[in-house]
């Protein structure tokens, strides 16, 4: 079963950037991300003061657990965005709309925050995504 997006009508646009109102999850294996930062592989802050570019590098961190585990951002069913300055959501949108097809991004949720781990970092992604059960790997990172 794919997924299923629900759009009932009545409801608020997308503002701009691939989500759902709500996503009826597709049978498969849940997998919860840590909150994805712009943090390269020996924990360096990517970007420093460019809130699209962080959100992008914040993105490729969830793509590479997602391809650990079999699967893409496209089996994102739902993401929580943490961002510092509220005048940065037109450059976390676009970099989303960059990142996801038209009708499948996940449902989500911003929340403007007074700080993150770092004081460099300006977005933080938390992710929830179901990965079908044909794709479901155990791979480099994966442990018991």
């Amino acid at each position: 079963m794919m997924r299923i997006n629900l759009n009932p009508p009545g409801l608020w646009p997308s503002l701009g950037f691939p989500m759902q109102q709500g996503v009826i999850e597709p049978a498969g294996r849940r997998v919860h991300l840590t909150g994805q930062v712009a943090w390269d592989a020996e924990g360096h802050i990517l970007h420093p003061g460019d809130a699209g570019a962080q959100t992008h590098a914040a993105l490729d961190n969830v793509a590479r657990v997602l391809a650990a585990a079999g699967g893409t951002l496209d089996d994102l069913v739902s993401m929580t965005t943490y961002l510092v300055k509220a005048s940065d959501w037109p450059a976390v949108s676009a970099a989303r709309a960059a990142r996801f097809k038209p009708d499948f991004g996940p449902v989500s949720t911003a929340i403007v925050v007074e700080a993150l781990a770092d004081p460099a970092l300006l977005v933080e992604l938390e992710c929830i995504a179901v990965i079908p059960d044909d794709r479901v790997a155990a791979t480099t990172g994966a442990t018991p």
